[in-house]
């Protein structure tokens, strides 16, 4: 991809998530523009882990209603699915050394994102896929509130899934391009 990975993750957050409604709770942050982007230059991964341990740390320390949650984009690194999802064990321990468990957690999209025991061509993959890689960085504070103000939390996941499997990857991937 020759685009910029902030407007193309912008475009993904408002047609997929948003447009999608695979997460309820996307809406307000982006509308009360409570979204931090950041375009990480990281090109290893400890350059990007580096990066993770600030974005977590200003993060714990901004106030929630000036930015809620962070979207990290690394376009550089971990390229390869299977390098990013060993690479967010790491990203756990970095919140549990900065004293943040409990606080934040790491959710994890990727343009090859794979639920475990399932195929690449699966589509509910789509639900975790993004137009790079990418840590989102979320306050545990705001999941709570969200998940408590929904009447059925656990039928977002069975909802996406069936989403996607209407609109399969091909509609997923032109949704995106459009």
């Amino acid at each position: 991809m020759d685009e910029d990975p902030i407007a193309a993750t912008r475009r993904w957050l408002e047609r997929a998530v948003i447009g999608l409604n695979l997460c309820p709770f996307a809406k307000a942050v982006h509308v009360k523009d409570r979204i931090r982007y950041v375009l990480s230059p990281a090109t290893t991964p400890g350059d990007l882990l580096e990066e993770l341990a600030s974005e977590l740390a200003w993060l714990a320390e901004t106030d929630p209603d000036v930015v809620d949650t962070t979207l990290l984009v690394h376009p550089h690194v971990l390229q390869e699915f299977d390098d990013y999802n060993d690479f967010l064990d790491q990203a756990d321990a970095a919140v549990d050394a900065l004293g943040l468990e409990g606080e934040i957690q790491v959710a994890s999209f990727h343009p090859d994102y794979r639920f475990a025991g399932t195929s690449a061509a699966d589509p509910a993959n789509c639900t975790n896929r993004s137009p790079y890689p990418m840590l989102h960085l979320l306050r545990e504070e705001s999941v709570e509130r969200a998940v408590e103000a929904f009447p059925d939390p656990d039928a977002i996941v069975d909802r996406n899934i069936e989403t996607m499997e209407r609109l399969g990857v091909d509609g997923y991937r032109k949704l995106l391009e459009r």
